[in-house]
């Protein structure tokens, strides 16, 4: 979506986990509902030494944050469920405030942001601030952090906006991601260096909710079609299928043939135009906001300066081409050439591919063009960071062995499933090296709630691709207390059992 520079505008947005333990009893007791006691995620009301999401250390790091005149930004969603046109074909489905993404929040770093929920779902729902290195008790997880905000019921988030960036929220409870519940988040720096004409946030998906049947019925599917009890082609325009491959992602694409793909909640039948003028600087920001699939995300004829990722500075790279997995981010700038040009995110390994148009020149034709190769896509963990430092010292080693086959569709973390995995236990102002290990034959977008970590190129992320086969050290400072989740962003792997807690300790 084209945006105006205004940080303290709420535009339109265009036209979706993490219930701990759901579907069990536990879960019932879980999401009660928001302001009741905190279960942690593996089931206990935990132990005298973990620092809970309502500790007197997370209010004194938030107090931290706060600047006494800090404004206060004001919002208000209503979750619901909402009728979605895909280009000629209405589908069921749910949404924020009646859009697809979901309305634009924008406020300046150092401000307060202050969003009412209110949920006219038919279920609990809450909202995760991904990438957000916020208060514990904010982010978002119910039966971890907060109890969940029950139907027909309303709850109130309210923290300091630490650092600026592009990020986007979403639920995480169950698979209500991959509906239309997402939405983007951007929080500006007005000391920023580097002037732009024109701004375009553009949000991926891939979307399978109403076309033929639900999220949930999909995962239903992948458990009995891996289990023997179906077969593999069960569902093959939308179910799993062993030929979606990638050399990029060292082999597997992902588990679901989705439908289609969403370039800021449009097909390829009505895509998105920004017009600009020939020369103009255009800053994109692009958040995969997508379940299973990978993007490679390109514009014909230009060359893209990426200056952010995961909304943190990063050295400049020139590339034409960039691999974005679920839950990435990246800022990029580029000159405006005269015409009209296709922006592609080819949906990698599968065959499919959202698309907008980026035009100059009112005259220009809309030209006809293939799906581009994907091959060399610049991958954001191999960029070389701005700002923060790389961890001085380690005072803890973390090992992360991720795991699991398509055999039996269920994913692990050091030998368990959630919610039986094992805490990774740190205390507050440790330097921690966590070494992700992926010896599954699946790729896997690692994500980690409430910090940011530094990779070995120097770059500092929030989500990370780790392919199969390889091992990935990344490092950060135990500085924001409470419990935070550690999981695979691709919500299935992640409903089948691929999280765990990081958890502070007194």
């Amino acid at each position: 979506m084209e945006t105006s520079q205004d940080p303290n505008e709420q535009g339109k947005f265009g036209r979706r986990r993490f219930l701990l333990l759901t579907g069990s009893a536990a879960a019932a007791a879980v999401v009660a509902g928001c302001g009741g006691s905190k279960t942690n995620a593996h089931g206990s009301s935990g132990d005298a030494s973990e620092v809970g999401a309502d500790s007197a250390e997370v209010a004194r790091v938030e107090a931290k944050r706060r600047r006494p005149s800090a404004p206060v930004r004001d919002f208000a969603l209503v979750a619901s469920p909402y009728e979605f046109d895909l280009g000629g074909k209405v589908v069921k489905t749910w949404a924020f405030s009646d859009q697809i993404p979901g309305p634009l929040l924008r406020a300046n770093v150092g401000d307060v942001l202050r969003v009412g929920l209110k949920n006219e779902l038919p279920e609990s729902t809450a909202i995760h601030w991904h990438g957000l290195a916020i208060r514990n008790d904010m982010d978002g997880v119910p039966g971890l952090t907060e109890g969940g905000i029950k139907p027909r019921s309303s709850f109130q988030y309210e923290f300091a906006l630490p650092d600026s960036g592009t990020y986007f929220f979403h639920p995480h409870v169950g698979l209500q991601l991959d509906r239309g519940l997402y939405a983007p988040l951007i929080v500006d720096d007005p000391t920023e260096p580097g002037a732009y004409d024109r701004e375009w946030i553009i949000v991926l998906d891939d979307w399978i909710d109403g076309v033929n049947g639900t999220p949930d019925d999909e995962l239903v599917q992948l458990r009995t079609a891996m289990t023997g009890s179906a077969t593999m082609a069960h569902n093959m325009t939308t179910g799993p299928s062993m030929n979606m491959r990638s050399a990029l992602l060292g082999g597997d694409a992902g588990d679901v043939r989705y439908p289609y793909y969403l370039l800021n909640g449009r097909t390829n039948k009505d895509p998105e135009t920004l017009t600009v003028r020939p020369g103009d600087r255009v800053r994109i920001r692009v958040i995969n906001a997508g379940s299973d699939t990978a993007f490679v995300f390109g514009i014909q004829e230009h060359q893209m300066t990426i200056t952010h990722a995961d909304g943190l500075l990063v050295a400049d790279e020139v590339a034409d081409r960039v691999l974005i997995g679920m839950g990435e981010r990246f800022d990029a700038m580029l000159t405006a050439g005269d015409g009209a040009f296709v922006c592609t995110a080819v949906a990698e390994g599968k065959g499919g591919r959202a698309t907008a148009v980026l035009r100059s020149s009112p005259w220009a034709r809309v030209p006809v063009v293939a799906s581009p190769p994907t091959a060399g896509a610049l991958e954001l963990a191999s960029l070389a960071s701005q700002g923060k430092q790389p961890v001085r010292s380690i005072d803890r080693q973390l090992r992360v062995a991720l795991g699991g086959s398509m055999s039996n569709y269920r994913w692990t973390i050091n030998e368990k499933a959630f919610p039986k995995t094992d805490p990774l236990r740190i205390r507050e102002g440790e330097g921690v090296r966590m070494t992700l290990d992926n010896r599954s034959t699946m790729w896997h977008p690692m994500h980690l709630h409430g910090h940011t970590f530094t990779l070995p190129s120097g770059v500092r992320k929030d989500t990370v691709i780790v392919k199969p086969g390889q091992r990935i050290p990344v490092e950060f400072t135990a500085d924001n207390p409470g419990q935070w989740m550690l999981h695979c962003h691709n919500v299935y792997h992640q409903e089948a059992g691929m999280s765990t807690v990081l958890s502070y300790r007194k």
